[in-house]
């Protein structure tokens, strides 16, 4: 947890705002673990269920590992071209909405809880 934080500190601006903010909500579920994977933070619970991207313009990205097991029924996540994982876009702190984003959350936490993830990498790739 300890890098995590490390990691939003040494942003700035909205970008530390946003992630403030989600990292807050994500670990509001107590069975949830952080881990900095690939220069970015993950949350995990029995797998990986998202992580944090810092983007262009002061923005972030949360993006969820599963998004194409998604039902997606708020319209937020989008693929941008990839066929598993699926993100939402955030510029401003005041655009992240909780209701929502515990939503969706709630939703992949089950997901991971209920249906084992299967990497769809090619073997020997």
């Amino acid at each position: 947890m300890e890098a995590v934080l490390n990691f939003i500190l040494e942003k700035e601006g909205n970008q530390q705002k946003i992630l403030e903010r989600l990292h807050d909500l994500i670990c509001s579920f107590p069975e949830i673990t952080t881990k900095i994977r690939y220069r970015v933070p993950f949350y995990y619970h029995k797998s990986w269920i998202c992580y944090l991207n810092p983007i262009k313009n002061d923005g972030v990205e949360l993006a969820f590992i599963r998004g194409n097991e998604l039902s997606n029924e708020q319209g937020l996540l989008q693929h941008e071209g990839r066929k598993q994982v699926a993100g939402i876009k955030f510029y401003d702190p005041k655009e992240v909405n909780n209701e929502l984003i515990m939503e969706i959350f709630q939703e992949a936490l089950i997901l991971d809880e209920e249906v084992p993830y299967a990497s769809k990498r090619k073997k020997g790739s």
